[in-house]
């Protein structure tokens, strides 16, 4: 078989399996209405939980007129700016931690971090759901990949039981992104340290949306780690991300001063990368500002409550998860794609998430509510969903 006749033969499946993506045109700012292929729509599939992503536009330009466009370089080049020092130092402040080091993506940030860390004869050990950034990491290390079942906290400690000649590495998704979910961080904590592992958190969805229950840390969004009350000794390892809730783009990895240090001096991904433009850094100040007044957070809670509370009086099998992401659960591929078609018809953005994102017949809508949505637009889509379910459960 030729290239081509690969290459063919594979886009052929795809389509032939209902699993064919294809990219969509926003053709205004990223917020709650927006436009699509020239279409207005209203968009509930964005990650951009605060609605922070149409803000500090002004922050921008002005942070531009002193930096113009690009950083350069790369960071250990001569592309590090004192915008991407300031920034580190406020998302280590923020989140509770010595040091931050900046990467141009969360992506980046979990392969070039886990890539590190572990190497040969080590074992790295990873929730089954955990994101796919997290997996290629553990695969890039050529550490030994062990998967426990997902939020099976049991399996995890049979496997950990078995004695290990190498460093183990645990690793997991907060909010995994297309369940909802929430780790049990304090348990994967306990783990850790009684097996002598060290525990990484991909806080993505998270980060700038969870934070502390004790009303001890002034600040909001903290992320995970303030959520459970634990230390940074307890979590040791913590990657957040700048383009979900803080609405902007980028990722971050916090930790000791000597665990920053070892990843400037080994994380692949961060040393070969031109740095993020140091207007962009900048301006994430402002709008990590906006993230600590705290009233966005609040917004976005009752928003995700009154989801849920009216969607089940509507009869609706929402997923489990109290977090921003509400997956609706349809199963068949094709179901889900013509549900999605059938909202966007109503001028309702929501994306049909499918394998091999998510297992094979687990096809659902990815629901993601913002603090920026309104109560008369989430009423829009709950109206259309009791509508048009019972049409699609008969289709199917």
């Amino acid at each position: 078989m030729s290239w081509n006749q690969r290459i063919q033969q594979a886009l052929h499946e795809r389509q032939q399996q209902q699993l064919w993506r294809q990219r969509a045109l926003l053709g205004d700012v990223q917020q709650t209405h927006t436009l699509r292929n020239g279409q207005p729509v209203l968009n509930f599939c964005a990650n951009d939980y605060l609605g922070l992503a149409a803000c500090g536009a002004d922050d921008l330009a002005h942070a531009a007129q002193r930096w113009a466009m690009g950083s350069g370089a790369s960071h250990l080049v001569c592309g590090h700016s004192s915008a991407h020092h300031e920034l580190e130092q406020a998302l280590a402040a923020h989140c509770g931690y010595e040091r931050a080091l900046l990467f141009s993506t969360g992506f980046m940030a979990n392969l070039g971090t886990i890539a590190a860390l572990a190497g040969r004869g080590d074992e790295v050990l990873q929730d089954k759901l955990n994101h796919a950034s997290l997996l290629d990491g553990a695969l890039l290390s050529r550490a030994r990949l062990s998967r426990y079942r997902h939020a099976d906290y049991h399996h995890l400690q049979q496997l950990l039981d078995v004695p290990a000649n190498g460093e183990r590495l645990i690793v997991s998704d907060s909010i995994f992104s297309m369940d909802g979910d929430l780790a049990d961080v304090r348990r994967l904590s306990e783990l850790s340290s009684e097996h002598n592992a060290l525990l990484m958190i991909d806080d993505a969805h998270g980060f700038g949306v969870l934070g502390s229950t004790l009303n001890i840390e002034p600040a909001a969004g903290q992320g995970v780690r303030a959520y459970f009350g634990l230390s940074p000794q307890q979590l040791p390892l913590y990657v957040g991300t700048l383009g979900k809730a803080l609405g902007g783009f980028g990722a971050f990895v916090a930790g000791s001063a000597d665990l920053i240090d070892y990843l400037i001096q080994f994380a692949r991904p961060y040393i070969y990368t031109t740095a993020l433009p140091p207007a962009l850094a900048e301006a994430m100040l402002a709008n990590l500002k906006r993230l600590q007044q705290g009233d966005r957070q609040q917004q976005l809670q009752a928003n995700i409550r009154y989801f849920r509370r009216q969607a089940a009086s509507l009869g609706l099998s929402l997923m489990p998860s109290e977090s921003a992401i509400q997956p609706l659960l349809i199963g068949d591929s094709g179901s889900a794609l013509r549900l999605s078609e059938q909202l966007l018809q109503r001028g309702l953005w929501v994306s049909a998430i499918r394998p091999p994102t998510v297992p094979a017949g687990s096809a659902r809508l990815r629901i993601t509510l913002s603090a920026a949505h309104r109560q008369s637009d989430i009423d829009l889509l709950l109206n259309a969903l009791a509508e048009l379910l019972p049409v699609q459960e008969a289709s199917a």
